[in-house]
């Protein structure tokens, strides 16, 4: 797969990761708009992270692994940074 449709996926997946973790855990939700911005940049970043620690690579083709790679990658960042975030804005709050 096209590295440039790897980032883009990430950064999707990243987004529905973050909205879906604020849907789950409402007390530290960010909102729609704060929750996807979270969720795009942790998806932009977990896919790296991935990438870095080889546990995900880009053949350049539009292959399965790659593209459920990319997605686990920014799903999972994004929701992780949106929680971070949240606990953040929650310890602030106080």
């Amino acid at each position: 797969m096209g590295n440039a449709l790897a980032v883009i996926i990430q950064l999707i997946s990243g987004a529905v990761g973050g909205n879906i973790a604020g849907s789950l855990l409402k007390e530290k939700s960010l909102g729609t708009i704060g929750n996807s911005i979270a969720g795009i940049v942790g998806g932009g970043l977990g896919g790296q992270i991935l990438g870095m620690l080889g546990l995900y690579t880009s053949t350049g083709g539009l292959d399965i692994g790659s593209i459920v790679g990319s997605i686990a990658g920014g799903g999972v960042g994004g929701g992780v940074l949106m929680i971070i975030i949240g606990f953040i804005k929650k310890a602030l709050g106080k």
